[in-house]
């Protein structure tokens, strides 16, 4: 008499087929979310630089207007000079890493971080847009940022001895005396510089959390400094980068002013401009504008006409900054869209 086994179902089945699905899903999920973040990061640069030109717009309407009759031997001599500035960038910073990165991709990089700056002071923008893309190349977190602080470092060493080097060879220093802050700005000044150094020597030296990080954000950037300055090829790139960034921008102000006519040796603007650079670099504002100001209140304490002088700024913002913002944001999102940030 044949026999019946009840043989029990079997639940293993629709228990697998639930979690793959559901697997599935949740990685339809992070797919469809870093797509979102991915279209975001693209779009927002592009939106950021048709914002910065819709509220500068007649700015850049008065630029265009007076580059319109500019010579265009000069301007052409000035876009050379700003394209040599991205160039030197890059040259900082690879000077400043260790490792070897891409070339082409750290220039396009580069490039791409002048939009961001206008939407971050203190050059924060760059810096953040290099971060992203040192770490894309598989740079460690600490030695990453550590390669931002000597760049940073070596840009302000390098352009302060450039300075210093102006002043001695040129007898334009003393028209500048009335550009020198006095007592009522040095003094509040120190004690503001003073005042931060304290809270932070504070922080870093109660709060443990921060002092973890920071000991060893120190200690790896004082490791990279030290093997950077071991390879000679790296030293060249760093300080020889750092101190020819000051001169091409400086050599794009020349250019513009000639093809303007403003009246002015090269030798006054190029102090003119190294000095504008160390004034108004002090105060955090994007896109330059503090910079634009004390620039053009020190060309005309060097002899430049009001007119010409306001027109030469225009015009060198419009032609390095202003110009490149759109093709930098693109540029910007199509590095975003290549994961390459």
């Amino acid at each position: 008499m044949p026999v019946a086994l009840a043989v029990p179902p079997s639940t293993d089945l629709p228990v697998k087929v639930v979690d793959v699905r559901a697997g599935a899903l949740r990685r339809r999920g992070h797919v469809s979310a870093g797509r979102l973040l991915r279209l975001a990061l693209c779009v927002v640069p592009l939106v950021l630089a048709l914002w910065w030109v819709t509220n500068h717009r007649a700015v850049a309407r008065e630029g265009v207007l007076r580059l319109a009759s500019a010579d265009p031997r000069w301007l052409a001599a000035a876009l050379v000079f700003t394209c040599l500035t991205w160039v030197a960038a890059s040259l900082v910073r690879q000077g400043a890493l260790p490792d070897r990165v891409p070339p082409g991709l750290l220039l396009a990089s580069q490039f791409a971080a002048g939009a961001a700056n206008h939407a971050l002071p203190a050059g924060l923008g760059a810096h953040a847009v290099t971060l992203r893309f040192l770490r894309a190349r598989g740079v460690p977190l600490d030695r990453a940022t550590a390669s931002v602080g000597l760049y940073s470092l070596a840009k302000s060493v390098a352009k302060t001895l450039v300075l210093l080097a102006f002043l001695a060879a040129s007898p334009a220093w003393r028209l500048l005396g009335d550009l020198v802050p006095d007592e009522r700005f040095v003094v509040p000044a120190l004690a503001a510089a003073g005042c931060v150094l304290a809270l932070a020597a504070t922080l870093l030296a109660f709060v443990r959390p921060l002092r973890r990080p920071a000991n060893r954000l120190a200690r790896s950037a004082l490791s990279d400094a030290r093997e950077v300055h071991r390879r000679p090829a790296r030293v060249l790139a760093l300080w020889g980068g750092a101190a020819a960034m000051p001169l091409v921008q400086a050599g794009a102000l020349v250019c513009v002013g000639s093809s303007l006519g403003l009246g002015l040796p090269w030798q006054h603007v190029v102090l003119a401009y190294l000095a504008a650079g160390t004034a108004g670099g002090a105060v955090p504002a994007p896109g330059g504008i503090a910079v634009d100001a004390a620039l053009i209140w020190t060309l005309i304490t060097l002899g430049a006409d009001p007119t010409p002088a306001a027109a030469t700024v225009i015009g060198y913002r419009l032609l390095t900054d202003w110009l490149p913002l759109l093709p930098g944001a693109l540029v910007l999102s199509a590095l975003i869209r290549a994961k390459v940030l």
